[in-house]
């Protein structure tokens, strides 16, 4: 082999070894540019996720507010319907109040009707009178009227009580 041979010889692997360089170069720019776009499509995705879970989470707020609100407002016409049967003493209205508030329970409503001679919590009872009488100073005396509570435990109507003042 001669000189010149070899001469072009070496050019060519010289030239060969750069491409492979260049090659390479071009493959590891294209893998980092989709590991890039991998990791904004991961991120991405997350975002959908988290913003998918905040939306849900939202509109449960809004139905559960909103079916809060509706209960509230009927508590007052159950009171009207309990009235009107202390005088009326009607048997279907009887059966139609009880049928209310089962349909209040359902929906998540707990009845909190204090006893005489509990103790007088105001967590759930608001006190309108005090009294005096044969029971323990400040325990129920006499429910006036039932309180309410949401199955959350927020008080949509606080027992309204007599309580005993004591001796």
């Amino acid at each position: 082999m001669n000189n010149k041979q070899r001469t072009k010889d070496k050019e060519q692997e010289e030239k060969l070894k750069v491409e492979e360089v260049i090659e390479t170069e071009q493959i590891d720019e294209k893998q980092l540019e989709i590991d890039n776009l991998k990791n904004q499509l991961v991120r991405a995705l997350a975002d959908y996720q988290n913003q998918n879970k905040r939306f849900q989470e939202e509109r449960q707020q809004i139905f559960t507010a909103a079916s809060q609100n509706v209960l509230e407002n009927l508590i007052p016409v159950l009171d009207i319907l309990e009235k009107a049967q202390e005088h009326l003493k009607d048997q279907g209205l009887e059966l139609a109040i009880g049928q209310f508030k089962h349909v209040l329970k359902e929906e998540g409503l707990e009845e909190i009707t204090p006893l005489t001679h509990d103790p007088f919590d105001h967590e759930v009872m608001g006190a309108v009178e005090s009294v005096e009488g044969e029971g323990e100073k400040n325990t129920v005396a006499e429910c006036v009227i039932s309180g309410w509570k949401f199955k959350s435990g927020k008080i949509l109507r606080y027992a309204k009580v007599k309580v005993f003042g004591g001796k």
